[in-house]
């Protein structure tokens, strides 16, 4: 598949796009490349839609060297590729890729026709200070690279993919690029309370996508329910599945996302 970039200015953001129709814009979580909507995709490009995925800046292809990995410069990413392939689109985000499709709703409602959050952070978790200390420790070299590896694959606790220890050493390998670790360890020194701040300001279709035993929250359902009923959404809870379930439970996810964007586009 051909790998698309969008220049940026400071760098460029990788992409790639497949199927024609209505635009949906995939954004992966921090740590994570595209290929972590590899289920989500062909379901959606079967399903009559034009698919863009991109690489957070730092990640996979996408490159080193800018000055901000946060929540507003993923959204302004997202912006920027919905000015560059033609919107509105609809927005899906896992994890941090949620808290950006959150501000880029906000910011530019005629741009974003629908946002889908897939474990979605719109708030800061409370964290024990002494666990957010050990946890800057196990990001630095050289355990740094294997810590998130092993913490990576306790967040699916439900199925795991197949194909997940290949997912994994792609993982692996982008972290190994450039500066791409350093821009890693950056991305994840970002407070999501800017997002937080922002809710009341979206108007978008939303739908909520959560496992219920996801090990990010310390009360998934209960951060879900939230997390709907301040975005007005609607919500899917996914019995067993951790921080991926568009990767742990595609039978699930999928339909649901598909009906979504559905009723999101329509006439689109």
């Amino acid at each position: 598949m051909t790998i698309n970039f969008l220049d940026r200015g400071e760098g460029r953001i990788a992409y790639t796009v497949r199927g024609e129709g209505p635009l949906v814009i995939c954004l992966p979580g921090m740590g994570e490349l595209r290929s972590s909507f590899r289920f989500t995709e062909p379901a959606l490009v079967e399903a009559g839609y034009r698919v863009a995925v991109l690489d957070l800046r730092g990640h996979g292809d996408s490159d080193d060297g800018f000055h901000r990995y946060d929540d507003d410069a993923l959204a302004s990413d997202a912006l920027a590729l919905v000015d560059q392939l033609g919107g509105p689109a609809l927005l899906v985000g896992n994890s941090m890729g949620s808290s950006a499709a959150v501000l880029a709703a906000a910011a530019a409602p005629a741009k974003v026709s629908g946002i889908a959050l897939i474990a979605p952070f719109v708030r800061d978790p409370k964290i024990n200070p002494l666990m957010r200390l050990i946890m800057r420790l196990l990001l630095v070299r050289p355990w740094g690279p294997a810590a998130w590896r092993t913490y990576h694959r306790t967040l699916f606790p439900g199925r795991p993919p197949t194909d997940l220890a290949e997912h994994q050493n792609r993982l692996t390998e982008s972290l190994r690029r450039g500066d791409h670790w350093k821009s890693f360890v950056r991305t994840t020194h970002t407070s999501h309370e800017p997002v937080h701040r922002q809710l009341d300001q979206v108007r978008a279709n939303t739908l909520v996508v959560m496992g219920e035993k996801d090990p990010d929250y310390p009360d998934p359902a209960a951060e879900a329910r939230y997390v709907a009923e301040r975005l007005r959404g609607e919500l899917l809870l996914v019995a067993g599945s951790g921080h991926y379930p568009m990767a742990e439970y595609p039978e699930q996810v999928n339909p649901a996302l598909i009906n979504f964007a559905n009723r999101v586009t329509a006439g689109a």
